[in-house]
């Protein structure tokens, strides 16, 4: 899964056009849209329509993830209505959107992106990737797909 990082989260700057079926609205030029969360189960009427947003206990230090069934999981400790919880959904539909149209791939062993595959192993209990043949942990900002979703390059 895709995996937003707290400290990886004070240096983002990303944006994403949410849809109008939930009644976007604008204040002093800042687009604001209500957002709904919901217990693990999933629920059709998200605000962020074909992607569920589960908000959910997370490991310490990671706000988001995103995962290959296209749902998302923002952690319980966020407050649904702060801006942090809106920056980390947009980082992590960056990762949703490049799962979706085969950029991005990831299983228990490793990485896939841009065509390129990068081993992935449990060393010392944290979750490491072979990057150009150094191993850093995942949530580390020095992965190209993590300069993608921070940088919104797509």
């Amino acid at each position: 899964m895709a995996r937003l990082y707290q400290n990886a989260a004070a240096n983002t700057n990303m944006g994403f056009k949410l849809g109008s079926e939930r009644g976007n609205y604008a204040i002093g030029g800042e687009i604001r849209t209500k957002l709904r969360f919901h217990k693990e189960g999933g629920n059709p009427n998200l605000s962020v329509p074909g992607t569920p947003i589960i908000r959910k206990k997370l490991e310490p230090g990671i706000l988001g993830e995103a995962n290959m069934d296209g749902s998302i999981y923002i952690s319980e400790k966020l407050d649904p209505n702060s801006f942090e919880v809106r920056q980390t959904i947009n980082h992590e539909m960056r990762h949703a959107t490049d799962m979706r149209v085969g950029k991005l791939e990831y299983g228990d062993d490793y990485i896939k992106y841009n065509g390129d595959t990068f081993a992935r192993e449990t060393i010392k209990g944290k979750d490491m990737i072979n990057i150009y043949g150094e191993w850093k942990e995942a949530g580390d900002g020095g992965f190209p797909w993590e300069d993608d979703a921070n940088n919104g390059n797509h």
